[in-house]
């Protein structure tokens, strides 16, 4: 029980109200208000208060729905009666079951995060929508996350911002499922030094758009095994004095072009496909994808795309799809299927 407050804090009590008791499906009359004030903030007022704080609120700009009924009074006259308060919220229950999904399935954020954010977006609606969701708290953490993720990406933000290099370390997972820091020759820690231009979310994994200030093509790095990041003072490389596009990074075909986000050499590539992948080919390679010489079988396909994103595609699909040209890259996938048969007749 709250203690005592000032009158003056009614209208923050009624709108506190409003936004845990009360939606489109859950209604309150100036009794109910009445009542809930009493019970969580040991206050105690007049219908006549309630409605002119309401009142306020809307005059404030908040969404505040209410409905008017005509009723017959004691004396004969008939009043208008205003009832059926709620707040409309900024979020549906389906906009937020949404994101709360969306973060369910992100396991590139640590599971602990997850959770948290979850808690936030469920304040976001009335009680009834927290209740509803409350089972969401099964989902086991199988996942294996950097818990600096949501930090590096600050930092990023920052350093894209200001136009400034970033120096981190870039780790990979040993078979104790931790995260190690890369080493050079000397066997010193590494320090990457890149230039940032953006950031990207593709196949549900943060990247980070960059050129490696050594050389002058564009590179990607998973944020998630970035570590120990600073921004540095010097200026980052401006984009356009890289290997790029003539007026700047295309972001969307940049990631298009990118399905695993390797960073390797564009090339034009043509393959064959059975019809029954077409849902494949459209989720990697986008409507983009020109689609010819269409049989009841198969297809004819061809794609702009990275040459080491075609390579693990191709190998990957190997049953379904096979590479015409570049005739170069139709052998490496060759010769990549032939080191596999040989691994698995050991």
């Amino acid at each position: 029980m709250y203690e005592i407050q000032p009158k003056k804090l009614m209208i923050i009590n009624i709108l506190d109200i409003l936004k845990k008791y009360s939606d489109e499906d859950h209604r309150l009359a100036q009794k109910d208000i009445i009542e809930l004030l009493k019970r969580d903030y040991n206050m105690t007022v007049d219908r006549k208060s309630v409605k002119s704080n309401l009142m306020n609120l809307i005059e404030a700009g908040y969404h505040i729905n209410y409905s008017e009924i005509t009723r017959s009074g004691k004396d004969g006259e008939e009043n208008t009666v205003l009832t059926d308060w709620y707040l409309t919220h900024d979020f549906t229950v389906s906009e937020l079951r949404l994101l709360i999904d969306g973060l369910l399935f992100s396991e590139h954020i640590p599971y602990r995060q997850r959770m948290q954010l979850i808690k936030k977006l469920e304040g976001l609606s009335s009680v009834y929508f927290r209740s509803k969701v409350k089972h969401i708290y099964s989902v086991s953490d199988s996942s294996i996350s950097n818990a600096q993720l949501f930090y590096t990406v600050d930092i990023l933000d920052e350093a894209i911002e200001k136009k400034k290099q970033v120096e981190f370390e870039y780790c990979s997972y040993d078979v104790d499922k931790k995260l190690h820091p890369r080493k050079g020759s000397d066997g010193k820690i590494r320090k990457y030094v890149v230039n940032p231009y953006q950031m990207a979310v593709t196949s549900g994994r943060y990247y980070l758009i960059c050129n490696y200030d050594k050389y002058d093509n564009i590179a990607n790095y998973r944020i998630d095994r970035i570590k120990n990041i600073r921004i540095l003072d010097t200026a980052a490389k401006p984009f356009e004095n890289t290997q790029s596009k003539k007026y700047g990074l295309d972001l969307s075909e940049h990631i298009t072009e990118h399905i695993y986000m390797f960073s390797s050499d564009i090339i034009q590539v043509k393959f064959r496909a059975n019809r029954y992948i077409i849902n494949d080919v459209i989720d990697y390679f986008g409507k983009a994808a020109e689609i010819t010489d269409i049989t009841d079988n198969d297809c004819i396909v061809r794609v702009r795309i990275s040459e080491e994103d075609m390579f693990k595609w191709a190998v990957q699909y190997s049953d379904h799809a096979a590479i015409i040209s570049p005739v170069s890259l139709r052998e490496r996938v060759i010769e990549a299927l032939k080191s596999a048969l040989n691994n698995y007749s050991k």
